[in-house]
């Protein structure tokens, strides 16, 4: 009885199924990815920054922005308890784990550092298209420098990457501005720095102005009065500013020239009279110079009155690399394709730590969103993997001389690789088609008496399959398959694949 009990008893099986949120990455892809992690990393590499890995985990404390709370330190990060009783987090960027390091580190370090860091963060916000819960970064931050040449550094090594992923002069930009300048407009507008609501009302209004090339003027204004409800009927609470003060933000924000003196005289205009205006302006200027007399000019790098990022932490300049192109968005509306990063001045972060200020700057760019630009601008090409060559087995115990013929292939800079299965030849064939593979080798008993091998070209094989009408004619072509002899193999393959 209980041996029937048993077997009518189910086993249990796991669905198969990517958690909401996060995807899988393969194929070319992924190859995209890492070809663009390489290219940005040498151009890091040449501006004399190291790298760098932190831990995926931090303890929750240091992150900043997301403290432990009562329970679960849980707010957009996704956070665990240790066997210690202490609240560890996955990294919500790598900014965060840089100030930790430094601190923990001070002492034997170079100063400045200057540390470049590729790889995943996560962050524990509700997916939506596009949108995912992992992600990757690449950083490169200055540690310890307080003058605007390590700031305008960062600029122009940005617009460095974009021209080495092979992106046009006119279909990027980064824009740049300073939140001593913001600063600056919040002290002219009346707002009081000592209130107890003065932090939380400089956010919402620089979130509002953050907004303006997606929301437009009459957006912002909006997000600068009483709110704004959106396409979806869901409503965001404004700042609350009187209707003097939105005309003075958005005069700011709707500065427009293409000159970089021309912008920071406007922005002097409206701000110059307090001092943490004035600063900023200055400190705008500076590297203003710097771009001018190294060649970079304003349509490469802008300075920009509608920049001021979201993240509270940034102190003095803050960039923005946007892709300037048109680009279809998730509801079908053309549109400038956007951010794929930003970064800024953040010269409080390893003070939590350390108690004494130590300037830093540096910028973040997003690779998945700018792998999605690449395609689209069709600058993928250099991303492929070298094309495959398969070996197939029609003999079992030739595998080792056909093992070394593989090993031949690759000594000679050649992507092969020996089919490993124990399957028939159709079988064979088919798994080529599958990896995607442009070449496949053939040595039969035959062919090894005569001392050649046949070579397919899958890739000539589909284009002529598309072209060839009837059968006769299909026999007429060989299918795109050549005996080589094996002492020219190598050379054979080398002129097919240039």
């Amino acid at each position: 009885m209980s041996n029937r009990k048993a077997k009518k008893q189910k086993i249990f099986k796991p669905k198969a199924r990517t958690p909401r949120g996060f995807r899988d990455m393969s194929g070319d892809e992924l190859s995209l990815q890492q070809s663009m992690i390489a290219t940005i990393s040498s151009v890091y590499e040449r501006y004399g920054f190291a790298a760098l890995d932190t831990s995926a985990f931090e303890y929750a404390d240091a992150l900043g922005k997301f403290l432990p709370d009562d329970d679960r330190p849980n707010e957009g990060v996704f956070a665990l308890e240790d066997d210690d009783g202490q609240w560890m987090s996955l990294r919500y960027d790598l900014t965060a784990p840089l100030a930790r390091y430094v601190a923990e580190h001070y002492d034997a370090l170079p100063k400045p550092l200057r540390r470049f860091q590729w790889g995943p963060v996560w962050r524990n916000e509700k997916p939506g298209p596009g949108r995912y819960r992992q992600f990757l970064q690449i950083d490169a931050d200055t540690v310890g420098a307080g003058n605007m040449a390590a700031d305008a550094e960062i600029c122009m090594m940005a617009a460095d990457c974009m021209a080495a992923l092979g992106i046009e002069t006119g279909d990027y930009l980064v824009r740049i501005n300073n939140r001593k300048i913001m600063d600056g407009l919040l002290h002219a507008i009346g707002l009081d720095s000592d209130s107890d609501d003065y932090e939380n009302q400089r956010l919402t209004i620089l979130r509002a102005m953050d907004k303006f090339d997606r929301l437009g003027l009459d957006g912002v204004r909006d997000l600068l009065g009483a709110g704004r409800k959106d396409d979806s009927g869901d409503f965001t609470k404004g700042a609350g500013l009187d209707d003097k003060q939105i005309e003075q933000v958005a005069a700011m924000v709707s500065i427009q020239a293409n000159n970089r003196l021309a912008v920071i005289d406007a922005m002097e205009a409206l701000v110059g009279g307090s001092q943490a205006g004035a600063d900023g302006v200055a400190e705008l200027r500076e590297m203003d110079a710097l771009f001018t007399a190294l060649g970079y000019q304003a349509d490469r790098l802008a300075i920009d009155a509608s920049i001021v990022r979201g993240l509270g932490y940034y102190t003095g300049p803050v960039y923005e690399i946007e892709l300037t192109f048109d680009a279809e968005d998730e509801n079908g509306d053309i549109t400038r394709f956007g951010s794929v990063g930003g970064g800024g001045r953040y010269d409080d972060l390893v003070k939590r730590f350390k108690g004494v200020e130590i300037p830093a700057t540096g910028i973040s760019i997003g690779v998945s969103r700018l792998a999605a630009a690449l395609t689209m601008l069709g600058k993928t090409q250099g991303s492929q993997a070298d094309p495959l060559i398969v070996v197939l087995v029609m003999d079992k115990e030739t595998r080792p001389a056909l093992m070394q013929l593989v090993q031949n292939l690759r000594q000679a800079g050649l992507r092969a690789e020996l089919y490993i299965g124990d399957s028939a030849m159709k079988a064979q064939l088919r798994y080529a088609d599958l990896r995607n593979a442009r070449l496949v080798i053939i040595e039969g008993e035959d062919e090894r008496q005569a001392g050649v091998v046949t070579l397919k070209d899958l890739e000539l094989g589909k284009q002529q399959s598309v072209e060839i009408e009837d059968n006769a004619e299909w026999r007429a072509s060989a299918h795109a398959q050549q005996q080589v002899p094996r002492d020219a193999l190598i050379d054979t393959i080398k002129q097919i694949l240039a």
